[in-house]
Parts: C-alpha cells; structure tokens; sequence
C-alpha cells in the first residue's frame, strides 16, 4: 500500500496520475473529498468495483455513488433534463449527491437499480481523480460503523486491502453530503448531510420547484 501525503490547496498532479493509474489497473485508493474520506475505483471494472463492496463489507444490492469531474462527464453516465440541469449548476460543485436515471454505460455493480447518485465536489483533488473517468465515492468505513475523519483512524477500521492512500490529514467536521433525488418529476430530499447550515434554503429551493 502506498501512502502519497498531499496538501489540497496544491496537490501534486504527478502523485494524482499516478493514482489515476492505479485506478485504471483495477485498485482502490483512499482518497479525501469536501465532505469526507472515499473510497474509489474505476466504475467501469467491476472487478474493482466489488472490491469496494468487500472491503466496507456492504451488501452488494445497495448502490455505490460517482464523482465525476463536471457536467459534461456527469451527463456521460446520467439522464439529465432542464430542471435538473438547473438545480445542479445551481449546487454544485459542492456537499450533495444528485441521484439521477442511469444510462446504460452504468454497471449493475455501481447500481443494480435504474438510479445512480452522482456528484463533483468542491475539491480539487476529488475532481482531478476523475479526469479520466468517473470514480466510485462512498464512505471509508465499515458498513454501520462511524465515518471517521483522518486516513490513520480509517485504515484500523478497514484493513490494509487498498492500493493507495491520498492523505490530506484530518477533514473537520468530516459528515456526508447531503443527498437530494432528481430522478422524479419532484425533487426530494433524501439525507441532510454536510452543509445542514442551509438546509432550510435547500428545502424551500425544492419546494418551489414543486409547485
């Protein structure tokens, strides 16, 4: 396992290829979002891909979600229409996952479902891992146990089975993003994550939509 530590104001693009690579070869690496620690690997190798399952521990049948580096990668694995084009360049880059149809392009592995959760982080690093494509971003913790903040506390909790670890130190106030479900004719909020603060702005954006 390599460990590459990074500042996220300029991280190194040279150790970012290189994790790039790993990726492209079939690893999982540990790397640092605008929420929290992820876990991440090629969508489009499913072996990889279940690699991810097996290493949280979590039940295959539920789905992983993608980052993506914009809006033009973003609608590469995603149906999007003119509402939801709206509320995502209104909120992203930022904390929130937008669940959205899937196209086809999209693995029953990522999800078994019609649906994929996708975001792009207001992350440099998050962002330019996925240059080349789109990569799994799921919680680094085991499945039920606490999501916790630095790549140290992690690894006890997960072992060693990852290729490489994109080190950041600790993510303060490290909590999930906030997920908020595109997939209908009504948008709908799904989990209040990490920017809470403006939660109520989120809910009244939503609303209105749903007049």
């Amino acid at each position: 396992m390599k460990i590459f530590k990074m500042s996220p104001e300029n991280p190194d693009m040279d150790l970012i290829g290189e994790a790039i690579d790993i990726m492209a070869d079939g690893g999982v690496i540990l790397y640092p979002t605008d929420t929290v620690y992820g876990l991440g690997a090629n969508i489009f190798n499913n072996d990889a891909v279940k690699r991810i399952y097996e290493i949280k521990k979590r039940d295959p049948s539920k789905p992983l979600s993608v980052l993506v580096e914009d809006m033009e990668s973003m609608e590469l694995i995603a149906d999007l229409n003119k509402s939801s084009r709206e509320i995502i360049n209104k909120w992203l880059p930022g904390p929130f996952t937008f669940i959205l149809n899937k196209r086809k392009i999209v693995s029953p592995y990522v999800s078994a479902s019609s649906k994929v959760g996708v975001r792009i982080p207001d992350y440099r690093i998050g962002r330019a891992l996925a240059s080349l494509f789109p990569i799994t971003t799921t919680s680094a913790n085991l499945t039920n146990e606490d999501t916790l903040s630095n790549p140290q506390d992690i690894l006890k909790q997960l072992g060693n089975d990852i290729d490489l670890v994109i080190d950041v130190g600790d993510l303060d106030n490290a909590k999930p993003s906030t997920v908020i479900d595109l997939s209908t004719s009504k948008p709908t909020l799904v989990r209040n994550g990490f920017d809470s603060q403006n939660i109520n702005s989120i809910r009244d954006y939503l609303e209105k939509l749903n007049l």
